[in-house]
């Protein structure tokens, strides 16, 4: 349970106001100048030390992300990136970031460019956050203003400016290679790495690109202490968390809570609990809607956190948790995020493309009870086909939702399509052909 004094967003309900005088007060823009004075090393290894890991869904911890960035500017200028893709169904915490604590942000692209020796930072917002863009822009201008960013940011010597981007509604360009070739003017697909953006990123030049709930701690480990931040939570998943509860409960909400906590704490203690009580829960998506589901035994039990999710074979990702409870048809509900992964698979890789509209199909057969039981067995195996055959892990995002369906949940399969799940009929079916498909 998070103490009210290590809350790192204290105007996550805009209590208090987003504006930049309310802000300060809250200790936003305090002693920035004396944390740049430290030196890039300084704030590189306080980072580190923190054991931050990326807010984002990946997990990569940041002060080693920043640590790959040359450490001289040479002919080709640095670039700080901020990821505010948000598209993740379930996930709406760093629209609250943008819109209520937009200082923090600011504060912290100032911090990690100087990091990373970077002049200018591009902020990707998802196109649909259009007044939270707004906001954020305003928050800026404030900041301009002020001289905290611009020529000789906050008196310490470096020059830094902001700039605001809008997606065009990809969920793809949530990835960060995605987002430059976005952000340079084409078409947003995922390029091949290496080479990485740290090295060879936007305009080929190095780049570091960070989640905004990321950079919008920094700030404050900085200010209170690496050692502050690592007693928080678990090793090697420190710190607090913004975690995103929606779904089928009484109080959906956005809470930020120490790293580890456990789930049915966080559903039941500010989420209102599980519509229907706890008994009624069937399932719950952990990180966001690329996460395999986890049934109701293992949610009694769980903490939240990279590490802990991963031995459950699902993962923390962007902390977007939906609850589903047993109101609701879940293999329909599998089938409703296997659509919107074909919808957003940017059809670059075969396997994906051609892989993610399989997966649907299949689904919504199953959903009406018309798959048979080879059928079954062939959709995991089109799911491997799949998970890490592709350039991004866009492949793996639309296979872990069904390979959870399929891993938890078979027995409510088997039990709508009228066949034994125990019983292997080893009739080969090659996974390339839908038989739907050739039916018509």
């Amino acid at each position: 349970m998070l103490k009210d004094e290590d809350r790192i967003f204290t105007n996550l309900y805009n209590d208090l106001g987003p504006d930049i005088s309310s802000a300060q007060k809250r200790g936003d823009w305090q002693n920035t100048n004396e944390i740049i004075k430290k030196g890039k090393e300084w704030i590189i290894n306080e980072i580190k030390s923190s054991e931050l890991r990326g807010r984002g869904g990946a997990g990569f911890p940041t002060g080693l992300k920043w640590s790959f960035a040359p450490k001289e500017v040479g002919s080709r200028p640095h670039y700080l990136i901020i990821n505010a893709d948000e598209s993740e169904p379930g996930t709406c915490k760093d629209r609250d970031i943008l819109r209520f604590e937009p200082h923090k942000l600011i504060e912290g692209c100032l911090l990690a460019a100087y990091a990373v020796n970077a002049n200018k930072c591009y902020i990707y917002i998802r196109g649909e956050y259009f007044n939270e863009g707004n906001k954020l822009q305003e928050a800026i201008n404030e900041a301009y203003e002020k001289k905290l960013i611009g020529v000789n940011a906050c008196d310490s010597g470096w020059d830094f400016d902001i700039f605001i981007h809008y997606g065009a509604g990809a969920y793809i360009c949530g990835e960060e290679t995605a987002l430059l070739e976005s952000l340079e003017g084409k078409k947003g697909q995922p390029r091949l790495k290496p080479p990485f953006p740290a090295l060879i990123g936007l305009y080929g030049c190095p780049t570091i690109i960070n989640n905004v709930e990321t950079i919008a701690v920094v700030p404050t480990i900085l200010k209170r202490g690496a050692k502050w931040f690592a007693d928080i939570g678990k090793p090697k998943n420190t710190g607090t968390k913004i975690y995103c509860i929606s779904g089928n409960v009484n109080n959906p909400c956005n809470v930020e809570e120490e790293m580890g906590i456990s789930l049915k704490e966080l559903i039941e203690k500010h989420a209102g609990g599980v519509v229907g009580g706890w008994e009624n829960l069937q399932a719950v998506i952990p990180g966001g809607s690329s996460m395999p589901l986890l049934p109701k035994k293992i949610c009694e039990t769980i903490n939240m956190d990279f590490d802990s999710l991963v031995e459950q074979k699902s993962g923390l990702g962007t902390a977007g948790i939906v609850v589903i409870n047993n109101d609701q048809d879940i293999i329909k509900c599998m089938a409703r995020i296997a659509r919107f992964y074909k919808h957003e698979s940017c059809g670059q890789c075969t396997p994906c493309r051609e892989g993610s509209g399989w997966m649907w199909r299949m689904l919504e057969r199953m959903a009406k009870g018309e798959a048979s039981k080879d059928e079954v067995d062939m959709l995991m195996d089109v799911t491997k086909q799949i998970e890490g055959h592709t350039i991004c892990a866009f492949g793996e995002g639309s296979a872990w939702p069904v390979q959870g369906l399929l891993r938890h949940f078979k027995k409510e399969v088997a039990k709508r399509n009228n066949f034994n799940p125990l019983v292997n009929t080893n009739k080969k079916i090659p996974y390339l052909v839908d038989q739907h498909l050739l039916e018509k």
